[in-house]
This record gives structure tokens, sequence and C-alpha cells, in this order.
């Protein structure tokens, strides 16, 4: 239930930033919490919901006709942050995990995504100088990206965790076992 909860928020905070906000959305995290907690069947709701939240994104707020094939690096990127939940989170979650989670996955996206600009646009020349051009401007985006999950991991990791140790029964069980 959470999962769906976050995958909400998620596609919620992917329309409504675009006034300004610049990435600050709950996308990275919510990814890498379906991958920790979902099965694999599971994750093709996400992909669908960003994959549908994309169009939306490019065609109703940008007004640009939609290529699909400029988007398969992000589509791809979902799924990678997925598997990345998957390797660092399913098993075990802990601190250091979660925040190797919240660091790897917005500096995947970020590199995987402005290589692609670079590659695909003609928004910047293809030398190491436009390149490097390329990420110097994608850099307030990966700020944002990275606080932004940051913030949805902690919240969504950290949440139960502290729901759990506050439990009135836990706290009762503890101190009937003394």
């Amino acid at each position: 239930m959470i999962a769906y909860l976050l995958l909400l928020v998620a596609v919620l905070s992917h329309l409504l930033p675009h006034a300004g906000w610049w990435n600050f959305t709950a996308v990275g995290g919510a990814l890498l919490y379906f991958g920790a907690r979902r099965s694999w069947r599971e994750m093709l709701a996400p992909l669908a919901a960003l994959m549908a939240t994309d169009y939306i994104v490019t065609v109703y707020t940008y007004h640009f006709p939609f290529q699909w094939t400029s988007y398969l690096p992000t589509w791809g990127w979902y799924v990678a942050a997925m598997v990345l939940g998957q390797i660092l989170l399913k098993s075990r979650t802990t601190f250091v995990r979660a925040g190797s989670a919240a660091l790897l996955g917005p500096t995947s996206f970020f590199l995987v995504s402005n290589y692609a600009v670079w590659v695909g646009s003609g928004m910047y020349p293809r030398t190491l100088s436009g390149l490097a051009t390329c990420y110097a401007a994608g850099l307030p985006f990966y700020r944002n990206d990275l606080v932004s999950t940051a913030i949805f991991v902690a919240v969504a990791f950290g949440v139960p965790v502290l729901v759990r140790k506050m439990s009135p029964s836990q706290v009762q069980a503890a101190l009937a076992s003394k």
C-alpha cells in the first residue's frame, strides 16, 4: 500500500513541479522503494505510470511532439533505479544502504540523462567541452533530484522504522520480558 501511495506522490510531483521546481520530485525515492518492497511483476505499474506521465508532460505541458525514442534512456533508468532498490535495500535496509541508494539513484540519472541529451539533442557540440557544458547545465536539476530523493527515501524507509520503535505493543512486550 505504501509503495502505491508513494507512486501516486511521484506521479503528481512529476506533473506539478514543471512550473519551476527543477526536478524536485518523488520519482527516484518511489522507484527505489518499489524495487525494495515489490516483486518484479509489480514493477510494471510504476514504469507504466511514469511513462504515461512523461507523455503527458511532453505533449500537454511543454507542447512538444512525443518521440518515444528520446525517452529510452529515462525509461531504462526507471528500471535501473528499481533494480538498485532491489540490490541495496530489499534484503537489508540500513542507514548506509539507504544513503547509498539516495546518492547512487540521482547520480546515475544525472550521468545517463545528460549524456543522452549531449548525444541526441544537438543542443551541445559533440566535443569534450560540449559534454562538460551539458553536465554543468544539469547541475541545478541534479542538486534538487539529490535532495528530493534523499528526503523521500528517508521518509519511505525511516518512518516505518520509527513507527515500529514507538509502537505501544512493542514497549509493553519489552517491559514484560524483563
